[in-house]
């Protein structure tokens, strides 16, 4: 076992997801089990009562991993030492809020928690935020962080949607998830995203193949997959949220907080021979501007992710991809006129 914790902060800890975070980290689901932890749970005046809550519950479990649990209502204080940042509490979209509205108050949330971190986080800081709109709330962060800690230590999660699309394209072919590789997630975490198969390989009677083979030996030929790809597959990983939001009556909790689990799982102790997928700054990579947190398939070697390079991009590919790019630019703008980034 290391001889010193990892400290994890999580912010939004007494919400939902937050909850469903907390005991697997410290289970040592995210960093093994090996790996001490110390939480630090985040939280406004209002949420300390339920944080406070979890974290008796955590002391319950007697986790032999869990070195101690500390809460504050103060960014500097949560942000203290942080290795680990999952920044989950952010501003729903209410009644009648516009897109501006919604920018504009989370820039009031991620704002202050980048100065936060810059100000008291360990050296090597890596945060990833969860909460939405999350590929620009992680600009804002950055941004605020910048003079202190470099703009590629924040990442925004879009592990949940590659997720999805794993578990839609499993369900059709009828394999396991396991089975499926390389698949990608580019763009925004909005109904805009791509979910990319087009170098995706799936395990058909002990021999790999790729994905759109495999959809269109199914489904009646290459056209009929293209088809299921456009009309079924994309629109239903983009919108698997207001599908879960319809059925249970609340937005995805579980899901959501396995995949922060996996974000920071793979990113920290490496993605072995595959890829997945990350919101990460772009410097340029397949035409997306430099400066916005854009999904990317990527691998890490435990020290960061790095985007894929060299994958071929077809015109439906292309123009997928720039639709969404188009919005995430628009929402920088955006929060560039109001000063936040």
């Amino acid at each position: 076992m290391a001889s010193a914790p990892v400290t994890v902060t999580i912010t939004g800890a007494g919400g939902q997801i937050g909850y469903a975070l907390l005991f697997r980290i410290a289970a040592g689901d995210m960093l093994g089990p090996e790996c001490p932890v110390r939480l630090r749970l985040l939280e406004i005046p209002q949420g300390m009562r339920a944080a406070e809550g979890a974290a008796l519950e955590l002391q319950d479990c007697a986790f032999p991993l869990l070195s101690a649990v500390e809460l504050s209502d103060d960014a500097r204080v949560a942000f203290d030492g942080c290795e680990v940042g999952l920044l989950v509490g952010a501003r729903p979209r209410g009644p009648g809020m516009e897109r501006a509205d919604l920018l504009q108050a989370n820039a009031g949330i991620f704002g202050p928690q980048g100065v936060a971190i810059a100000a008291s986080a360990a050296p090597g800081v890596r945060a990833v935020v969860v909460g939405n709109p999350a590929n620009t709330n992680a600009l804002i962060a950055a941004a605020a962080a910048s003079a202190d800690v470099p703009a590629d230590r924040f990442s925004a999660l879009t592990r949940l949607d590659h997720n999805r699309a794993v578990g839609q394209l499993a369900a059709e072919l009828d394999v396991a998830p396991g089975d499926i590789a390389g698949v990608a997630i580019w763009g925004n975490h909005s109904a805009s995203q791509f979910p990319d198969v087009s170098h995706a390989t799936v395990v058909r009677d002990g021999d790999r193949m790729p994905v759109t083979e495999a959809l269109a030996a199914r489904l009646g030929g290459a056209a009929a997959a293209t088809a299921w790809l456009d009309d079924v597959f994309i629109p239903r990983v983009a919108r698997r949220g207001a599908e879960i939001i319809e059925v249970r009556g609340s937005s995805s909790v579980a899901s959501a907080a396995n995949a922060a689990i996996e974000h920071v799982r793979s990113e920290r102790l490496g993605t072995a021979d595959g890829w997945t997928s990350a919101a990460v700054l772009s410097r340029g990579e397949y035409g997306v501007p430099e400066g916005l947190v854009c999904s990317f398939p990527v691998v890490s070697d435990g020290t960061g992710y790095r985007i894929v390079e060299g994958l071929d991009l077809d015109a439906r590919a292309r123009g997928r991809i720039d639709a969404s790019v188009v919005e995430l630019a628009a929402e920088r703008d955006a929060v560039r006129s109001l000063g936040a980034v």
